[in-house]
């Protein structure tokens, strides 16, 4: 939490400087496509009433999906950025209770912002950043391998965590348009818990830290 405290007060500083005097078009949008690759496992068993195999662990499944990036130059060299996007995933079994569904449709905004520092070299423009996320959950359901458990609710906790990412963008031309790739990797948990009516049947704290990558276009404006 100090690491996020300390990041968040980075981006509000980066934020209240002024724009660079000479900075044309400070607004970049972008439209990307993106994949997201979680790599997660679960890091503790906290409840479990149902017996759970000792060597179990679990895997999200990929999803590609547009996002919507929008950048604010506050120089050449600085930028900060959020993304939008939404994206869905089911959880299963890796070991322990191979390929059972554990969590379906979860449904996950990761809203995040990043603090960039841009390397111009002429038309090309990699560059690094730094920023908090917030994994805000909107909706799960119980994998199909839980109902027989009597299990009627599944939850996941919305958590904060940090995300870094490097990419390169280049301008075509003078017009503005540009093509964009990038790659971020996200560091954060959830809490999953599975309800039998109003009992709480198993809780288990996961590390999700996903790899986002992205590639599309880009217009300054």
């Amino acid at each position: 939490m100090k690491k996020t405290t300390a990041l968040a007060a980075l981006l509000l500083g980066a934020m209240a400087a002024p724009a660079h005097a000479g900075a044309d078009n400070p607004w970049q949008v972008k439209l990307l496509g993106t994949a997201v690759l979680p790599d997660g496992k679960i890091d503790r068993v906290d409840t479990d009433i149902v017996g759970l195999p000792a060597t179990l662990q679990t895997a999200a499944n990929d999803n590609y999906v547009p996002t919507l990036a929008v950048e604010y130059f506050f120089t050449d060299n600085v930028s900060v950025e959020t993304i939008c996007c939404i994206t869905q995933h089911d959880v299963d079994a890796t070991t322990g209770l191979l390929g059972a569904e554990l969590v379906a449709d979860a449904k996950v905004i990761p809203a995040t912002v990043t603090l960039k520092y841009h390397l111009p070299v002429g038309a090309v423009k990699p560059y690094v950043g730094v920023g908090p996320t917030w994994f805000l959950w909107v909706d799960s359901k119980p994998g199909a391998a839980t109902v027989p458990l009597g299990v009627t609710r599944t939850t996941l906790s919305s958590e904060v965590g940090v995300a870094v990412q490097a990419g390169v963008d280049v301008a075509l031309g003078y017009s503005g348009f540009g093509l964009s790739l990038d790659a971020k990797r996200y560091f954060v948990n959830t809490t999953a818990r599975w309800y039998a009516g109003q009992t709480l049947a198993i809780q288990t704290k996961h590390s999700l830290d996903p790899w986002v990558l992205s590639a599309g276009i880009a217009k300054r404006f």
